[in-house]
């Protein structure tokens, strides 16, 4: 079974790219929480395709449809938004719905329908004779699957698949930040070799997150550095008319992370953020805290010196031994440049002949880190929220979590 986070809190996912649609079914939140579709639905807007001018022209809509695990005593509340409708052997049927209601402690199920697909792109690599693209899926899990596999945009490999990890991660962190007033934001901080100067790291508190947050969504692309991103979008978009594609990273921030969650070793806090940030499509790296430039540096000026008050600077990024310390959590997330591309590239058929590959139809991002932000927030917020259920289920869940 394939599942975001657990055992206390997790998230499966079931869709293809150009399937009907993508399901979701949230397992372990805890009851009590108020959710509203309407405060789930713009985490969804900041990832669907056709939401950032520098992404993939396919536009998608990707409005969220709440099915179970939430409920009030006022139903016309409960069941005052989305709609749902189906014609079966010629009858029509229609439903409805949940808009705003309380989790119940019961699976929470939610479905997003894919409705701008041009499944004919995806002719060229089908059967055993298609064509495999560099660097994506395509020739693994058509033999994995044994040639049962859909080709239509990547499949389940998709980036589309992501949508339960929004839509997970966005009840996460509403409940989060209901509990202990946590808040989770992402900056892009590097395009190719164009590198911020300003870091998420260095300035955002839980004061000013709501400010921060409006200042990302107004940019070029999501980055607190406005002169960065201005030339990095620009350089997004020549690459894109050169047929290109460009790599990117993206930094994490989480404040307001209460101390004392995680464990250490196996299932230790640190393993379970880099393995759910690093196993994000397209990426190849991923850094907790001052991450890749602690080799060159000696203890002495590593350690982060410790006062009554606390730590007095986030070295470790908010984890020390897998443990959470209370100080903000920074990670650091690197991805590839997108593999599709339309420039002619080495590359075999499905049954291993050499070919020449060109591109002939398709629609993709020229630069994935654009649109992944939210995704790697909504990780964070899944890995968090079950590290804080797992506490509380060892320890007296009425206390408050306090180190300093």
């Amino acid at each position: 079974m394939e599942v975001l986070g657990g055992p206390h809190y997790a998230v499966a996912g079931a869709g293809e790219s150009h399937g009907p649609a993508v399901t979701t079914i949230i397992h372990g939140c805890p009851p009590g929480h108020r959710i509203v579709r309407a405060d789930v639905q713009p985490y969804l807007d900041r990832r669907r395709p056709g939401g950032n001018k520098h992404g993939t022209p396919r536009n998608e809509k990707d409005k969220v449809v709440f099915l179970s695990g939430l409920y009030r005593d006022d139903v016309d509340v409960l069941l005052g938004g989305a709609k749902l409708s189906v014609d079966v052997d010629g009858a029509a049927f229609e439903t409805e719905g949940y808009e705003d209601g309380f989790t119940t402690g019961e699976p929470i199920a939610a479905i997003v329908l894919s409705t701008s697909k041009k499944s004919g792109d995806y002719t060229q690599f089908s059967g055993p004779d298609g064509e495999v693209r560099p660097g994506h899926t395509d020739l693994v899990k058509f033999h994995q699957s044994q040639g049962y596999v859909d080709v239509r945009g990547g499949g389940r490999s998709s980036y589309r698949s992501t949508i339960s990890d929004v839509i997970g991660g966005s009840v996460a962190r509403i409940v989060l930040q209901q509990l202990f007033g946590v808040r989770i934001l992402s900056s892009i901080c590097q395009v190719g070799t164009l590198q911020a100067s300003q870091r998420l790291a260095d300035s955002l508190t839980i004061e000013n997150a709501d400010t921060t947050a409006k200042q990302l969504d107004a940019a070029e692309i999501p980055s607190i550095d406005s002169d960065f991103a201005n030339a990095a979008g620009e350089l997004i978009k020549q690459t894109r008319k050169g047929g290109d594609s460009l790599g990117a990273a993206v930094e994490v921030v989480a404040v307001g992370v209460p101390p004392l969650l995680g464990n250490p070793l196996y299932q230790s806090l640190k393993v379970r953020l880099m393995g759910a940030l690093g196993g994000l499509n397209a990426v190849q790296s991923c850094e907790i805290g001052a991450g890749a430039d602690v080799i060159e540096r000696r203890g002495s000026v590593n350690n982060d010196p410790i006062r009554h008050a606390g730590y007095q600077s986030n070295t470790h990024g908010g984890l020390i031994g897998g443990i959470t310390t209370g100080s903000p959590l920074v990670a650091r997330v690197g991805f590839k440049p997108t593999s599709t591309i339309n420039l002619p590239q080495q590359s075999v058929t499905k049954d291993l002949r050499d070919i020449d590959f060109e591109l002939a139809k398709g629609r993709h991002d020229p630069c994935v880190g654009v649109r992944a932000g939210v995704t790697l927030e909504s990780r964070v917020a899944i890995e968090l929220l079950n590290a804080l259920l797992a506490y509380q289920a060892h320890a007296h869940a009425a206390d408050p979590i306090t180190l300093f």
